[in-house]
């Protein structure tokens, strides 16, 4: 079965993926295009958390995947903020300062470490896609 089709629907798993650094966000969302899932790239949190406050997006979003170094809001700053009107959407986190993994606790996320390579990212959002549960 093709990942990005996970839940039964026949349609690819929309994932907003967050991140200032445009060759970052443009290298994950091509590992995630090529394995099915339609990533809709945002490169600041203020400007995704509009979007789904106004539904701007053009289909559910099943995942966001986002930094945690950003200008203007980190990425636990965002999650608490999303946790406000998407309370139980899957969060996954990409950082490279694992004393950040304690800025989360109690906001449902997944955390990872950079660098990520692309077969572990793929498991975390297929996990998390699927409804896997997330780390506690």
């Amino acid at each position: 079965m093709n990942p990005g089709s996970a839940m039964g629907t026949g349609d690819q798993a929309a994932i907003v993926l967050i991140d200032d650094n445009a060759v970052q966000a443009a290298t994950r969302q091509i590992i995630l295009k090529r394995a099915g899932y339609f990533v809709i790239a945002v490169l600041n949190p203020m400007r995704a958390l509009e979007q789904f406050r106004s539904d701007e997006f053009p289909a559910k979003i099943r995942l966001v995947i986002t930094d945690h170094l950003m200008p203007g809001m980190n990425g636990a700053e965002f999650v608490r903020a999303l946790r406000q009107t998407h309370g139980e959407l899957p969060v996954l986190v990409i950082s490279g300062l694992e004393e950040a993994e304690d800025e989360y606790a109690g906001l449902n996320v997944r955390f990872r470490l950079k660098p990520l390579l692309p077969d572990n990212l793929l498991d975390s959002v297929q996990q998390l896609v699927t409804g896997g549960k997330v780390d506690a």
